[in-house]
């Protein structure tokens, strides 16, 4: 197994490790001992078919899914799980997520709600930010995504490129120390998605720590530091996007870049 760290200095501290992270569902083994670290300003691109694993990791980071064993490191502070995988101290979940930002394939905004209003919510009611500063916030966070004119416009007005930009300036907002997207092209038409593309490059030419699961191969070659190929629920290979992508070493990786180029 390659070594899970990614090429990235040392130095930097640890943003997420996760060490032999299984996960099933029913008789359905999705995870079978994923390790991966990042540390502090990594972009890691998650690769792979359907089915591979890519989102369920992602979903047991934050513990929207919980897994079945392994352990789970965010900021150096190791989630407290019980004997079957489940979190022990939902107080600290609650905490940890307030640093954990997700991005889902399907936008998940409040279409009853101004998108000024999707961006306040949290800041607002979660972490108890003054109305005031978080409009403020708000108003910068929608104009830095190109949506500076849309604050009171509702989802149901805007195309799937907007709604999901606007996804991302509400996940901005609680100011995470890592941003989960889980393929957050996947739902838009080809047009829409250069878009979004620019949003997320845009984050990572600022050094945020960033796991992107990603179908775009020419997006995670250039923007990534490390990449990962999940097959099966296992690593199959990892490293530098020049490797990875220009010197594939698995056929299993061969094959699939074969079938999406």
């Amino acid at each position: 197994m390659p070594d899970p760290t990614p090429s990235a200095s040392s130095a930097r501290p640890e943003a997420i490790r996760i060490s032999d992270l299984h996960k099933s569902f029913g008789s359905l083994e999705v995870l079978k001992g994923v390790s991966l670290t990042a540390r502090q300003g990594d972009v890691v691109a998650i690769i792979g078919g359907s089915g591979s694993g890519k989102s369920t990791m992602l979903r047991c980071i934050n513990f929207l899914e919980t897994p079945k064993s392994g352990e789970i490191v965010i900021g150096g502070e190791t989630v407290e799980m019980r004997a079957d995988g489940s979190p022990a101290n939902r107080k600290q979940i609650e905490r940890i997520r307030t640093r954990l930002a997700m991005v889902f394939q399907q936008f998940n905004l409040w279409t009853h709600r101004t998108l000024l209003e999707n961006v306040i919510e949290v800041p607002v009611h979660v972490l108890k930010m003054p109305r005031d500063q978080a409009v403020a916030r708000a108003h910068e966070l929608l104009a830095r995504v190109g949506l500076g004119d849309k604050a009171d416009a509702f989802p149901a007005f805007l195309s799937g490129g907007q709604q999901q930009r606007a996804a991302i300036a509400r996940a901005l907002a609680v100011d995470p120390s890592v941003m989960l997207f889980d393929e957050p092209t996947s739902a838009l038409d080809p047009e829409l998605v250069g878009e979004v593309l620019t949003v997320i490059r845009d984050l990572a030419a600022e050094g945020r720590t960033m796991l992107l699961v990603t179908h775009e191969m020419k997006f995670a070659r250039e923007v990534a530091d490390h990449v990962v190929y999940l097959f099966e629920g296992r690593i199959e290979e990892q490293g530098p996007p020049a490797e990875v992508f220009g010197n594939p070493k698995s056929e299993r990786l061969k094959q699939f870049l074969r079938s999406v180029a």
